[in-house]
């Protein structure tokens, strides 16, 4: 097949972008198909072993990539690469890469692409939306607010006191996420936030950081991430030494079972396809909070995902294609 990876692109996710794709392209290649990488946030194609392009090089005529801030990427739909491709692997994090926005675009192109639609998409990067409908479907959620101008009243004691999480609404890999123990904390913390967009203020959750990557509706090991110190930051999540992780998840039966279940009912809730991350707390009384779900997970060999499915008998290679075997299929 002839595959288009998309990575890199103009989000604050831009590296770790890079990284997935690369890592796709290199299993894809692998596996006999023909790749071509593009970055929207450079209208420009990149380097792969055995593609033949160079880094930096411009496109040919008529195939101009570009998604940047808020801009339609109508030359992206207009791309003789991506027109002349069987799929589409979307390796985007953040941004108009995973908020429905390519999504729509390659939806008008007509070319079939890995993961969610554009409706499942918008929802999933707009966390409170996305809480409100997971709590319509009965997944618990820390109680939160909106704030959608640096001048919204907050009442901390509204959700618990101190401490609180603060982050921005429509932001990916913890950009911009602070835990804020007391309440000289809390306006650095907003400040940085609003920088991005809405802001959403949380109850701050104890206890355990756990996922569950779902793959075509059925969810695979409970992956616990420790740390350190602190919570899993930006730092901890691309800083080796850091973090380690449990897979599969020293739990209970009952309790992975139930994580299990709400992963795949988060993801369903929204539509989404192909495979995400969902996110929790497990607090100390044992009980599951939903935090958010991640439509375009990481997918380097040593992501969270492809950490889970190895645990449930895919390799990184065979993960992939199946991927590219879910494109456009809706599962």
């Amino acid at each position: 097949m002839r595959i288009v990876v998309l990575m890199g692109g103009s989000s604050a996710e831009r590296d770790v972008s890079l990284a997935t794709g690369h890592g796709v392209a290199e299993a894809l290649i692998a596996s006999g198909h023909t790749v071509v990488a593009l970055d929207p946030g450079t209208g420009k194609r990149l380097s792969l072993d055995r593609t033949g392009a160079r880094i930096g090089e411009e496109p040919p005529p008529g195939t101009a990539v570009a998604v940047r801030g808020g801009r339609t990427p109508v030359l992206l739909a207009e791309s003789r690469d991506l027109i002349e491709s069987d799929v589409v692997f979307v390796a985007l994090h953040g941004g108009a890469g995973e908020d429905g926005t390519l999504q729509a675009v390659l939806d008008l192109a007509g070319v079939p692409y890995t993961g969610s639609g554009m409706l499942a998409s918008a929802l999933a990067m707009d966390k409170h939306r996305a809480k409100q409908i997971f709590a319509a479907a009965g997944i618990p959620v820390a109680p939160g607010v909106l704030l959608r101008d640096s001048g919204d009243p907050i009442d901390p004691r509204g959700l618990g006191g101190y401490p609180l999480v603060v982050k921005p609404n429509r932001q990916g890999s913890s950009v911009g996420v602070h835990v804020v123990e007391r309440e000289a904390g809390l306006p650095a913390a907003l400040e940085d936030a609003f920088s991005y967009g809405e802001v959403l203020v949380e109850k701050f959750i104890p206890g355990r950081e756990l996922t569950v990557a779902v793959l075509g509706g059925e969810p695979l090991p409970v992956v616990e991430i420790v740390t350190d110190e602190g919570f899993y930051d930006y730092r901890h999540k691309y800083t080796r030494g850091h973090t380690r992780y449990e897979v599969p998840a020293s739990l209970d039966p009952e309790t992975a079972v139930r994580l299990g279940d709400l992963g795949a009912a988060a993801f369903t809730s929204l539509g989404c396809s192909g495979v995400a991350r969902v996110d929790f707390r497990l607090d100390p009384e044992n009980r599951p909070f939903c935090l958010e779900v991640n439509t375009v997970p990481g997918m380097t060999e040593t992501s969270l995902v492809p950490m889970a499915a190895r645990e449930g008998g895919i390799d990184y290679r065979a993960l992939v294609d199946h991927l590219v075997t879910l494109a456009g299929s809706g599962s």
